[in-house]
């Protein structure tokens, strides 16, 4: 198949050639010029360059790792915390119980478990408040329960589902810093057991159809919220991932089908248990159920009332993250990842135009598109370097083989398990693709590759962006749609960065790339994000064992790079244990509000409140610069 069927020689010379009014300073000019004009930075290069600390967008300096249970920043900066998992959201509320003896509708009203990806939404016409939406992924059961354990009953299913899902809050600022507004009227939980509401070509599918609805359009809740997309229009979009962990099945002879089994499906439910105490999520008496779940949510934060909508024209797979984009003719692309060992990048393009005008008339335009799945080439010889091309097959039913020959009876057919319909067509498969996000200056697209140990068997060859067998440290694969233009089918692509650890491997492929330094080393590149001057802000959530492979690169971080000069600076550091997921800024990027996900998870932490033998909450905490100032500059 070739991969730039519709890309002309007119239209290449055109990709290769700078648009300057596109871009912001003579630093994103370079970058551009550099990353296009073929003459990408050697490593040498690159590593002089990270060395040097030359970057003009970069006003911080490096901080060192650390496995301190504690947050690190650089000098000049400081955090509080913005709000915890127990926290209640409303006056009066249930308090957090240390102990785990909180009910089910206790949690209901708290703030979830675990957050992860989160929007800022400002509010109009008052700079000093906004709207933030927040996922909660997962829940820790050692402190979820007073008994420590998995489930033991319909209640702890019930309080595990309240636990997940979406925390919606009001912030506010006072004086220099941001500040939870609890009893805010959009506070608001969405968790396991809301009412949601199906659309887009799978609604009212057979497959999607239980005894609980039979019209297969009304689904109970999201659970297992990983990251996040934010619409122009004012909406939020949660990305439901490991949905199947969360099914089992009482039948121990059960035998799966091929795309249950695609979707990674187990008997004994990955310790999760819900389905022993909860029939809805037993795959012997509810097969049907799984395929409700997989999907992309899109929530208004601005009506406590609106029901969340599944959008299946967005494809059902182990979503990550939502990275909005737009094409040139104003339709809506959303670029998407599924975040498994192997698996793909996908994106969806709408079929109508953004309106501009009108807000309220966008409410259902990612229910009709095209979708499509990534392939790339096998790119150059340059191992410090890899780059090449790459196409976006369209997953249509009819077309490229997706046919009822091949199993596919329809369009919902093709989304409903799209890793099947992206494996007919020979997409690539990836080392667990994550977030995505797109740069504001240049429009190039970025996505974190963060590991894949089986790389180079299980049918999963090295080569292209994936440039390493047995990849333990992840990298981060960047590419450029043909004319610059987010509806196009061709796209030519480079590897930001490849993690490493060159203490450890020096002169070696697990080395990294030349801007990975025994300073600013790390594995596992999971959350990203970029502020408004084009900042790339890396977060990680990998091995924080600081022994062998991974000696020397502490806990889990967030750093900073330069993607024109590929320098990169490690700008926090997080408590033990903890993953630091979850980014968004205010408007005026004077605060940041992370991610610390499950501390303690491997070791012990007290984080946030640092008491003796306290209990470690996820939270989301707000950090700022303490003379006021744009933070990272």
């Amino acid at each position: 198949m070739k991969l730039l069927d519709d890309l002309q020689s007119s239209d290449f010379e055109n990709l290769t050639q700078l648009s300057r009014r596109r871009f912001i300073g003579a630093g994103a000019a370079c970058g551009a010029a550099l990353f296009l004009s073929g003459n990408l930075l050697s490593r040498s290069v690159m590593a002089a360059t990270a060395n040097a600390g030359s970057s003009a967008l970069l006003g911080f300096v490096n901080i060192a790792a650390s496995t301190a249970d504690t947050i690190s920043l650089p000098a000049g900066y400081t955090s509080s915390v913005l709000i915890s998992w127990g926290q209640p959201l409303h006056t009066g509320g249930p308090a957090f119980d240390p102990h785990g003896k909180n009910t089910a509708s206790d949690q209901e009203v708290q703030f979830g478990d675990s957050n992860d990806g989160m929007s800022l939404f400002a509010m109009p016409d008052d700079e000093n408040r906004a709207l933030l939406a927040i996922n909660n992924e997962a829940t820790d059961y050692r402190f979820l329960f007073a008994h420590g354990k998995a489930p033991q009953s319909a209640e702890d299913v019930r309080k595990a589902l309240a636990s997940e899902g979406v925390s919606i809050i009001e912030v506010e600022r006072r004086g220099q810093s941001w500040q939870f507004v609890q009893g805010s009227p959009f506070n608001r939980r969405i968790h396991g057991n809301t009412p949601i509401r199906v659309s887009g070509p799978a609604a009212g599918h057979d497959w999607l159809k239980t005894a609980a609805d039979s019209s297969g359009i009304e689904v109970l809740g999201t659970f297992q919220n990983c990251a996040n997309g934010q619409t122009p229009w004012g909406t939020y979009l949660t990305c439901e991932e490991n949905f199947t962990d969360c099914f089992g099945s009482s039948d121990a002879q059960q035998a799966f089908t091929p795309a249950q089994q695609r979707y990674g499906v187990s008997v004994e439910s990955e310790d999760i248990n819900w389905h022993q105490h909860n029939e809805r999520f037993d795959l012997a008496k509810h097969p049907n159920e799984l395929n409700r779940h997989g999907w992309i949510v899109e929530i208004d934060p601005f009506d406590p009332q609106s029901v969340p909508v599944k959008r299946t024209a967005l494809g059902r797979f182990k979503h990550e993250n939502a990275a909005f984009a737009e094409t040139k003719d104003g339709r809506a692309v959303i670029y998407m990842g599924d975040d498994e060992r192997g698996e793909f990048i996908y994106k969806f393009i709408s079929r109508d135009k953004i309106n501009r005008k009108n807000p309220k008339a966008n409410k259902d335009l990612l229910d009709n598109g095209s979708f499509y799945v990534a392939q790339f080439d096998a790119g150059d010889s340059d191992k410090n370097h890899p780059k090449g091309h790459g196409s976006w097959i369209e997953l249509r039913h009819g077309k490229n083989g997706l046919t009822a020959a091949n199993g596919f009876n329809s369009q919902a057919e093709v989304l409903i398990n799209a890793r099947l319909a992206a494996s007919i067509v020979n997409a690539t498969r990836m080392d667990r693709p994550e977030w995505i996000v797109v740069s504001p200056i240049d429009g190039k697209v970025y996505c974190t590759l963060t590991n894949n140990a089986k790389r180079g068997n299980e049918g999963q060859p090295v080569g292209g962006p994936n440039p390493r067998a047995h990849n333990i440290y992840g990298q981060i694969l960047r590419w450029r749609e043909a004319n610059d233009d987010h509806a196009s089918t061709a796209l030519v692509w480079d590897l930001f960065l490849i993690a490493g650890n060159p203490q450890q491997h020096a002169g070696s492929p697990q080395a990294g790339s030349g801007n990975i330094t025994a300073q600013n080393m790390f594995n596992s590149p999971d959350g990203m994000s970029f502020d408004a001057a084009g900042r790339l802000w890396i977060l990680t959530d990998g091995d924080s064992s600081n022994s062998g492979d991974f000696a020397g690169m502490g806990n889990n971080q967030m750093l900073c790079a330069d993607p024109a000069s590929g320098e990169i600076r490690r700008f926090m550091v997080g408590p033990v244990g903890c993953e630091v997921t979850g980014i968004s800024f205010t408007p005026d990027q004077r605060t940041l509000f992370v991610g610390i996900q499950h501390p303690g998870e491997k070791g012990t932490s007290t984080f946030p409140d640092y008491q003796p033998n306290g209990t470690p909450r996820s939270s989301v905490i707000a950090i700022r610069r303490e003379d006021g100032g744009i933070i990272g500059s």
